[in-house]
């Protein structure tokens, strides 16, 4: 039956007006508007096609790629449409993104004005395809530890690109493998024979005429990655430079400078503007995840509806697996993560913006704890989604397991997030250090700012006692707040104790990173559950539309403070009794969130293209459209497999000798 909606009774049943809730979600009603046009474009548009995706063998995978990359380009410069909107949806990484993603912003951020003159026009127009060299074979987070050299020639005022070792390959920049012709390369940058350490040079890789390689450059794809289509889309790299030379003037010169001489010097421009950056980098991490976890968590909701199973009595159909509390105590927190960490990405916009503000009028004050925060909610989000797919994919029993879900290539696609733009335990010990330094500061008089002005109260953080009596005290946002304060507050100050026992800072932080991290958590987790709450705080419109937000709000850090009942325990704030008043308050979010749990995922707007899920079909019509998939797998292409007459018949030929006998 064409048009029929198998979850049409599942959306009556919504209790608040869905449009308004897709405005909430997307930003704002212009951002809406532009989300809906864009993705309807791409999803009407066959070369974006992308159900054959996870069949296809890599040549032609990549090949596939590089065909919708350049459409996008076209249709872009046609319809001057948001670049950036459209490759997301899109939904196939590709060598585009460290182009606009990563090569840009840093000629932007660390090129001085001539320098940006020189290569941002070729670069906004795609004249030259550009990637970001930093990571190598022996050395990733450590980017102190990298070992290319940039050596300063002045006889010929050229710097010396080279790779002296295997371990300092350049391994893993998208983009690079088959199709930069240019990169940004990080290196040691030696002058008279001194190490002034990793600066940012713009290095030539291949000839624009013909694409071949220059000559001292050895580069090419480090191979497949996990899953089936996935990341294999991107043609990640490596790269040895022997004795590359480069003009002077590719050195990245905005914060420090290579002079005629062969001087090193460091401009007025502060260091610090660097991290502007990695700030911007980061906070599009934030908002990148609430989008995967919410593909995914959608995925899951629509199918937990249309799937049944047991408790059918007397002919009745089966239950409908959302009905199931083991169903919704796994899969109604994932849905509330989603609209927290949309929250909590939106407000990271709102604090770059302020962050380089501040740094244009030379204000470093909020920089420290933006960079932490930033650092933090890059990790907590990161992992939280990746675990959170995995999840929706066992939400969804064994059909989950099929690449027509659409989960294991969202999953393949996503975890890489968990290393990239810093590896989310080392991020974690960053943010530990910060809240170390920030716990030993206290009383000195520079109070806390921002995130941790909290710390601000560090005494009555350290003996209030939670006073919540009924199961409905849980409800008051500022019963909450002191709860995850008072834990993160206690965290931290017992692990700055800790760290001062012994011999040296650095030995205590060795010893204790386990402890670290965990602190570090427990105040990222602070800032969600508190953006989350100053978000319905804000002018919200539409019937029943902040309800619906308070409710998951609710389920959001009661879940938290459920699975982590030892962190609250343990530092005493919460009794145990109060720890399961939170869980039965938890359970009847649980079914306040039911019948609107279709509006709340078709609040996300997404089409089904953008899913690429048959499980999660706007219409629920999964049974026949999984048979059907089925037989296109191109394995179904002959009735009789290659390799029958050579490998199976003579085996049930010889079985037929053997029963003779």
């Amino acid at each position: 039956m064409a048009g029929m909606d198998y979850l049409a009774d599942e959306r009556k049943k919504a209790e608040f007006d869905v449009q308004s809730m897709k405005i909430v979600w997307a930003g704002s009603p212009e951002a809406f508007e532009v989300s809906n046009r864009i993705s309807k474009l791409v999803a009407d548009d066959p070369v974006f096609r992308k159900d054959e995706r996870t069949m296809l063998p890599r040549k032609e995978l990549f090949k596939n790629t590089l065909r919708k990359a350049a459409h996008a380009w076209k249709r872009i410069i046609e319809l001057q449409e948001e670049a950036s909107r459209l490759r997301f949806y899109v939904d196939e990484p590709a060598y585009t993104d460290l182009h606009w993603g990563m090569f840009i912003p840093a000629i932007k951020g660390q090129g001085t004005d001539e320098q940006q003159k020189q290569w941002l026009p070729l670069a906004y127009k795609m004249k030259i395809i550009g990637c970001y060299a930093q990571t190598e074979l022996g050395h990733g987070s450590n980017v102190q530890g990298l070992e290319t050299t940039a050596t300063f020639d002045p006889r010929t005022d050229e710097f010396v690109i080279h790779s002296p070792t295997l371990t300092s390959s350049k391994w893993w920049p998208g983009g690079l493998g088959k199709i930069s012709t240019h990169a940004v390369v990080y290196a040691r940058l030696i002058t008279d024979g001194e190490d002034h350490g990793v600066h940012g040079f713009i290095v030539q890789l291949r000839k624009l005429e013909d694409h071949t390689p220059l000559p001292g450059i050895t580069v090419g794809d480090i191979g497949m990655k996990f899953g089936n289509g996935a990341y294999n889309t991107m043609d990640n790299g490596v790269l040895r430079f022997e004795h590359v030379r480069i003009p002077r003037n590719q050195m990245l010169m905005r914060v420090s400078q290579v002079t005629r001489e062969g001087k090193y010097k460091q401009s007025d421009v502060p260091r610090q503007l660097v991290y502007g950056t990695m700030v911007y980098v980061r906070q599009t991490i934030v908002v990148d995840a609430s989008y995967a976890l919410s593909k995914a968590v959608c995925i899951a909701t629509r199918y937990s509806a249309v799937r049944r199973q047991f408790g059918s009595q007397n002919g009745k159909p089966e239950t409908q697996v959302i009905d199931y509390k083991t169903q919704q105590s796994r899969l109604f927190p994932l849905l509330a993560s989603a609209y927290a960490f949309r929250f909590v990405g939106e407000w990271l916009k709102w604090l770059y913006t302020d962050v380089t503000q501040r740094l244009q009028a030379n204000d470093f004050s909020t920089l420290p704890e933006a960079h932490a925060c930033t650092a933090g909610l890059k990790s907590l989000t990161t992992t939280a989604t990746a675990d959170g797919i995995e999840e929706c994919r066992k939400l969804c029993g064994g059909h989950g397991y099929l690449c027509s879900s659409g989960l294991p290539e969202l999953f393949a696609v996503y975890v890489p997030a968990c290393t990239y733009e810093g590896d989310n335990t080392v991020l974690l010990l960053q943010v530990a250090r910060f809240l170390v330094k920030t716990v030993s500061q206290i009383g000195t008089g520079k109070p806390p700012v921002g995130t941790v002005s909290y710390m601000g109260r560090i005494e009555h953080l350290m003996k209030c006692r939670c006073n919540v009596q009924t199961a409905e005290d849980w409800l008051k946002p500022s019963q909450i707040l002191e709860a995850f304060e008072a834990r993160a507050a206690r965290m931290s100050v017992s692990c700055a104790q800790n760290v001062s026992k012994f011999a040296s800072p650095e030995e205590g932080f060795a010893e204790l990173s386990a402890d670290l991290a965990e602190a570090a958590v427990a105040h990222c987790q602070l800032i969600v559950v508190s953006k989350f709450i100053e978000k319905l705080k804000q002018e919200i419109s539409g019937k029943g539309v902040k309800q619906q937000l308070e409710v998951l709000c609710g389920i959001y850090y009661l879940s938290l403070l459920h699975k982590y009942q030892g962190d609250f325990l343990s530092t005493g704030y919460v009794t145990p009794k109060q720890a399961s008043l939170a869980n039965d308050l938890l359970r009847s979010l649980y079914s306040k969130v039911r019948p609107n749990a279709i509006a709340l995922v078709d609040s996300f707007n997404y089409s089904d293209h953008f899913l690429g899920s048959i499980l999660g079909r706007y219409d629920g019509n999964v049974y026949p459209k999984l048979y059907a998939a089925a037989w296109k797998d191109p394995l179904n292409d002959s009735v009789l497999p290659d390799g029958y007459h050579e490998y199976v018949r003579p085996l049930l030929k010889q079985q037929v000798l053997t029963a003779k006998l």
